[in-house]
């Protein structure tokens, strides 16, 4: 048994068990692929994958439980080559973040700024996607960070930290009526088109349950993967917006005006996850500290030991 096996094994499977297409990104043959993984169900002595002919049609049983312990195996060799790559150069290296529009757009530009500034020999890249996606991609190491509202805290596999809280407002055009109700309420809310995020993306679970807290059904025109979508649609008077208070600024947003809705919904929480059993080289704790003073290097190591999540705000 030897790591390259393991690794065909998961490539394999990450390929949608199409085998050639495993072999190209592995750069190396199908034959060779199909003879180690062959080897590797001989020495175990059990079938890993499922056949038909000699096609690949799905994982066995015991096949699922060796391609967990191979995932894990190869997360800890990973963890190996940055622990050398730490003590050999700890001011150089490359950070990818994965996280959403929203995010990048409104919360990320001052501590990226930050960063940039503290650590110049790391090679910074910004992965944008949906929430679950972003885990997907911290969970298959291409990515050492994810950043959301939703999604990070209930992932398998990710240790979640909460970074910061933040609430919303209702954006609407200047003369709107909405922007001069008082007090704002929900039951004034749902008297117009309604234009916000799309279900999975920031909070827009607790605005569901806020509604349907009340007995009440908004009607949503129009709902957005991030903020200047909305705001863009808002501006030409589709309908009012709700959004995160972050993303408007009154200087900006000319077009558009806002009224505080935090009153009105439960505090949402953006959130940090890491890949469990991760090793994170000391830039990754200097953006995150950076993001968050009070996830000190202390706090984040405690959550991972413990593989748990949410230290306190």
């Amino acid at each position: 048994m030897n790591l390259q096996q393991l690794r065909y094994i998961v490539e394999v499977v990450r390929a949608g068990l199409n085998v050639s297409e495993a072999a190209d990104a592995l750069y190396t043959s199908q034959p060779g692929v199909s003879k180690q993984i062959r080897q590797l169900e001989e020495e175990l002595g059990i079938e890993i994958f499922v056949r038909h002919g000699k096609r690949l049609t799905g994982v066995t049983e015991p096949g699922r439980q060796v391609l967990a312990i191979a995932e894990r195996m190869l997360g800890e060799v990973d963890s190996l080559k940055k622990v050398g790559a730490e003590f050999s150069n700890e001011s150089e290296g490359q950070l990818n973040i994965a996280t959403t529009h929203t995010q990048a757009r409104y919360a990320l530009p001052r501590v990226i700024q930050a960063f940039v500034q503290k650590f110049p020999g790391v090679r910074l890249t910004l992965h944008q996607g949906s929430p679950r996606q972003i885990c997907e991609w911290v969970l298959d190491g291409e990515a050492d960070l994810a950043i959301a509202t939703e999604a990070v805290g209930e992932t398998e596999g990710l240790v979640s930290l909460p970074s910061y809280q933040w609430n919303r407002c209702v954006i609407a055009t200047p003369r709107h009526p909405i922007l001069k109700t008082t007090p704002l309420t929900l039951e004034e809310i749902v008297k117009y088109p309604i234009v916000t995020y799309d279900t999975t993306f920031a909070g827009r679970s607790e605005v569901n349950r806020a509604f349907l807290g009340r007995g009440l059904k908004p009607n949503v025109v129009l709902a957005a993967m991030d903020a200047d979508v909305i705001k863009t649609y808002v501006a030409m008077d589709l309908g009012i917006g709700l959004i995160a208070s972050i993303a408007y600024d009154p200087i900006v947003d000319r077009r558009i005006g806002a009224v505080d809705a935090s009153h009105l919904f439960s505090s949402a929480v953006t959130r940090i996850g890491i890949r469990k059993n991760a090793y994170l080289r000391g830039y990754v704790y200097g953006f995150i500290e950076l993001m968050s003073t009070h996830l000190t290097r202390r706090v984040v190591d405690a959550a991972l030991l413990g593989g748990g999540s949410d230290a306190g705000l």
